[in-house]
């Protein structure tokens, strides 16, 4: 288990921590954050991958006992599947343990922690993670903003352009065009907005070849700066919540993040029950042989879930079905492989008896 949750988190992590730096790199995140979201995020990503590490770990086990002829001996000397089973639940709750504590506590805090970097004005996507050089293109490419140098604070920027594309009272398109010598971000009494002020420039408004046309010459021209996060940076408020507020609110989105952090410690000994039934096989099938069809039974599983989280959030689905209705079936999943194929050849005995 411990090896193979290695392995998923250093693919996770790392696939992750590319497509931060990409976004870094083109000046929607700031560089100097990304660690601190990398490790407020890292519980997060343990909640998930620790138990299919568990479960890929109790294939691989229990199929090189299968593969060695172990569990024959063990069956001989009267290891039964109910035994085996309670052997492997044993474990199974304390891993559980450890996902629940993940989930109901400590992922929270860190989702908590990530939007409070966002909402910090001084950390914020913005002008402020601009590179010098580059262009930046913000709200689908309707804004464009460049700077051509920077000062060694990154606070006063030179040679400024900004481009945005608005509509009229008439719904007509609008372009609007601002050149300025230079530029800073500053902040209001509060702290909780900030300005972009341009000094030494000109706006142009209107379409080029149309008659209505302004061009204005500015000293110092300023502009409220609207952050606008990414949606993979940022998370549903929900999430950010302490379990014990969660517990006590009646919305549906609160019902359903609560039920989504009890979903996972009991994911645990479902799916540990679903891997022992699995791992069945024999010297010359090998253990890897159903690997691959249960990694997409778990991955199934983790989708119904998610599925289940979102109905109950549009309140599509009665909460009190809920995300349960979903473990209540791979729960009764996990006992019919489990122990079908036994219950199914002693009914085939007591036929011909």
């Amino acid at each position: 288990m411990l090896a193979v949750t290695i392995v998923l988190l250093i693919v996770v992590v790392s696939g992750r921590f590319v497509k931060y730096l990409a976004e870094a790199a083109a000046g929607k995140l700031a560089a100097d954050v990304l660690f601190s979201i990398m490790a407020y995020r890292m519980p997060g990503f343990l909640e998930l991958i620790v138990p299919l590490g568990f479960f890929i770990g109790i294939l691989l086990a229990y199929g090189r006992l299968y593969v060695e002829s172990e569990m024959v001996v063990l069956s001989a000397c009267g290891i039964s599947t109910a035994k085996l089973a309670w052997f492997t639940l044993l474990p199974s709750f304390l891993v559980a343990g450890l996902v629940g504590f993940l989930s109901l506590y400590v992922t929270p805090m860190g989702v908590a922690s990530v939007q409070d970097i966002f909402k910090d004005p001084s950390t914020r996507q913005g002008v402020n993670v601009l590179t010098a050089g580059r262009f930046r293109d913000s709200d689908r490419g309707q804004k464009v903003t460049y700077a051509e140098t920077l000062s060694d604070n990154n606070q006063t920027m030179y040679n400024v352009f900004l481009s945005e594309r608005s509509r009229d009272n008439d719904g007509r398109s609008k372009l609007t065009l601002t050149i300025a010598e230079k530029g800073e971000v500053k902040f209001d009494a509060s702290g909780d907005n900030r300005y972009l002020e341009l000094s030494g420039g000109y706006q142009y408004r209107g379409n080029p070849g149309e008659r209505d046309f302004r061009v204005i010459q500015f000293e110092r021209f300023g502009e409220l700066i609207v952050d606008e996060l990414d949606d993979d940076v940022s998370r549903d408020e929900a999430d950010a919540k302490t379990t014990a507020s969660l517990l006590k609110s009646s919305e549906a989105q609160d019902i359903a993040a609560l039920q989504w952090r009890l979903s996972l410690p009991l994911l645990v000994p479902i799916v540990a029950l679903i891997a022992l039934a699995l791992s069945k096989t024999d010297h010359r099938r090998g253990r890897f042989i159903k690997l691959f069809p249960a990694f997409i039974l778990y991955m199934v599983y983790l989708v119904l879930l998610s599925a289940a989280r979102s109905a109950v959030e549009d309140q599509s689905l009665s909460p009190l079905l809920g995300l349960w209705c979903v473990h209540v079936f791979f729960a009764l999943l996990a006992v019919a492989l489990l122990f079908g194929p036994d219950w199914w050849q002693r009914a085939r005995y007591r036929a011909i008896d």
